[in-house]
């Protein structure tokens, strides 16, 4: 048996998994708020944005921002996970808080051209499971942290109708830990069971467009594209303790190894009416294109190519609703829901990404002062519970922790704008 091929395929079969919990309208641990005020209407706001973000949501829109706008923001995402085992009924839990960040600038040239560059965390996933717990030989920290430096261009082709362009500049860095049973692979050591842990990191590029036509006074439609962006990853393994296998004296943990990330490409779509003055409100629609996600291929410092691990993701689709309503010049209230399905099927599904259908029920306001914006959300986001019952890694016993899987998020958006 080849167990450094193995051990190594394991290993790392997760990392793709981490890159694949996607942005605002899809399930999982993902990273959807790029804008305190985008995040209180749903992130409904493709077809209309009256600051930096909808560099993110929809940069055809940032023709309809005056001058020179700044903007920072972060997020607060508390999550809560709990595993109940088929097998003895026993509960696990844990929490983590993240922390993903967003900065926007724009520029207006003339009535025809603006300009813009964002920096945000499109990609992202936390999980954290004690060392002890029943499915640590699957995973026990997972984590990913994507930037995405984006340049984009927007002109207005007629008064009624902008289009624009931009660069997707992605930063990939992932850390990934489990316990390694020694017996059941045949290794020698000091101890029954080893932790191993991943660490690497990538560069890929892609680029997006986004169009925005004014339909009447009323109505706007709005859609953007991010293309596909692959993402080439070096990194290496290590054990603590330090396993060998008999006779052969080598560490088949301790390796370097690298891969790749196809993160998918993505559609979203929007209509907004302006039903009185003070109000407007948006519905929208979006598709991630995760079923290009088939399998998972590695191959090692030597140039040895891996079995390849199967995942058979499919396409995910989301639907959000939200609205703006002008109390007065300063303060605006906000509310929105989403919705998304989930891109893990039955039979590949793992507590690396504990992946579900999702509903996020989201509040907030707008505050305008003399050239000064501040917005302040919350969201409240439930995953449908989840039932893992299959055998996803040839190594491990069937049905290794099988069981339900509960999730919850609780999210504190600001963002700070200014205007000159």
């Amino acid at each position: 048996m080849n167990y450094r091929k193995s051990l190594l395929t394991a290993l790392l079969a997760p990392l793709i998994a981490l890159g694949a919990a996607t942005g605002a309208q899809a399930a999982g641990y993902a990273v959807f708020t790029h804008g305190a005020s985008a995040l209180g209407q749903g992130n409904a706001v493709t077809a209309h944005s009256d600051n930096p973000s909808t560099i993110f949501y929809n940069p055809a829109l940032i023709n309809k921002l005056e001058g020179t706008q700044f903007q920072f923001g972060t997020t607060a995402i508390f999550s809560s996970r709990e595993f109940e085992s088929s097998a003895t009924g026993a509960r696990t839990s844990n929490d983590s808080v993240f922390f993903p960040s967003t900065f926007y600038a724009t520029h207006k040239f003339n009535d025809s051209l603006s300009a813009g560059l964002g920096v945000f965390n499109p990609f992202g996933l936390g999980t954290e499971w004690d060392e002890e717990w029943e499915g640590r030989f699957l995973a026990t920290k997972s984590e990913l942290t994507t930037f995405n430096i984006n340049p984009v261009l927007s002109y207005r082709v007629i008064p009624s109708l902008a289009i624009a362009a931009g660069l997707d500049v992605i930063l990939l860095d992932a850390t990934l830990e489990k316990r390694v049973p020694a017996g059941a692979f045949g290794l020698a050591g000091p101890a029954t069971e080893t932790g191993v842990q991943f660490k690497g990191d990538g560069t890929g590029v892609g680029f997006n467009v986004g169009v925005a036509w004014d339909a009447c006074k009323t109505v706007t439609i709005g859609a953007s594209y991010r293309s596909e962006v692959k993402v080439d990853i070096d990194g290496t393994s290590r054990t603590s303790p330090t396993f060998t296998v008999p006779f052969f004296n080598v560490t088949p943990l301790d390796s370097k190894g690298e891969t790749s990330v196809k993160l998918p490409q993505q559609i979203t779509a929007g209509i907004s009416y302006q039903v009185t003055a003070p109000l407007i409100i948006e519905a929208g629609v979006r598709w991630e294109d995760w079923s290009a996600f088939k399998e998972l291929q590695i191959t090692l410092d030597n140039g040895t190519p891996l079995a390849a691990t199967r995942r058979d993701w499919h396409d995910t689709y989301g639907l959000n609703v939200g609205g703006k309503y002008r109390v007065n010049d300063t303060v605006a209230l906000l509310a929105g829901y989403v919705y998304g399905n989930d891109a893990v099927p039955n039979s590949t599904f793992d507590p690396s990404i504990p992946d579900s259908n999702t509903h996020v029920f989201c509040v907030g306001t707008d505050l305008n002062f003399e050239g000064i914006n501040a917005a302040f959300s919350y969201a409240y986001q439930r995953y449908e519970n989840r039932t893992k019952n299959n055998s996803v890694d040839p190594l491990l016993p069937p049905n290794y922790a099988d069981g339900v899987y509960k999730n919850d998020a609780h999210l504190l958006a600001l963002s700070l704008g200014y205007k000159f």
